[in-house]
């Protein structure tokens, strides 16, 4: 598994799917969960009133890089933890193509965060055609250098780095366990050119169609710290069995 400093985490992102019911069978299939990982449920916000925590966390789906003011739809760090959150996804690949979300501004959001006391889980990862043209490395390291020019190496610390190669969100197909060992190992050697004991402590999750049947193989290569979970992550006992995996 991962090192010792580093507690698996996994988080469940419902994305824009769910409701109260959904709400409710979660709070009593969590209840009694009990497993040697972080548990995070990452619902829309107009849900996370609902839930009952202690078992595990909420955490938001996106936050503003800003503190308030005349900027409809968005929600600051103040109101994410009014609500409850200790985390928030940010940097989403969705986020990154739906709403033209540059590197630069994931950066500020996650700088945000810190700031706040929320966990921003930041995403990386490249499409198909980068893949194919075997120029992954260069593609995150893009995404990762403006990790490094907005953040201090203490606040490097206090985040997570989920890598979600965009060819397998959503599409069934998974990334094997060996390529994703070897981008995680590329993500860790990235941050060790910073600072080693940064890179040696930092969480680095797996997304990217995970599922009870491939989450033990994923979770236990060396520089995968748990996962980012999709549509697993909306069937409580497909969600709990990932999370025994992480054990």
């Amino acid at each position: 598994m991962s090192d010792n400093l580093r507690k698996p985490l996994v988080a469940g992102n419902w994305k824009m799917n769910g409701n109260l019911a959904l709400v409710a069978e979660f709070n009593h299939a969590l209840a009694s969960l009990n497993v040697n990982a972080e548990v995070v449920v990452c619902a829309p916000s107009s849900l996370l009133h609902g839930f009952e925590t202690g078992s595990f966390s909420i955490g938001a789906q996106n936050v503003s890089h800003l503190d308030n003011g005349a900027h409809t739809g968005e929600l600051s760090v103040d109101l994410l933890k009014e609500a409850g959150c200790g985390y928030a996804i940010v940097g989403h690949s969705e986020r990154r193509e739906d709403q033209n979300e540059s590197s630069e501004l994931v950066a500020l959001k996650a700088k945000k965060c810190v700031s706040a006391g929320i966990v921003p889980i930041i995403c990386v990862g490249e499409p198909l055609e980068v893949r194919e043209a075997d120029s992954v490395e260069a593609f995150v390291s893009k995404q990762l250098a403006a990790l490094v020019d907005t953040l201090s190496v203490d606040e490097l610390s206090k985040t997570v780095i989920a890598y979600e190669p965009i060819w397998a969100i959503g599409t069934g197909k998974t990334a094997s366990p060996e390529q994703a060992q070897d981008v995680h190992e590329f993500i860790r050697s990235y941050f060790s050119k910073v600072d080693a004991q940064l890179a040696q402590g930092l969480r680095i999750l797996y997304g990217g169609s995970v599922k009870p049947d491939n989450a033990e193989t994923l979770f236990a290569q060396k520089d995968v710290d748990g996962g980012l979970i999709g549509g697993a992550s909306l069937k409580a006992e497909d969600f709990i069995s990932i999370c025994q995996a992480a054990n």
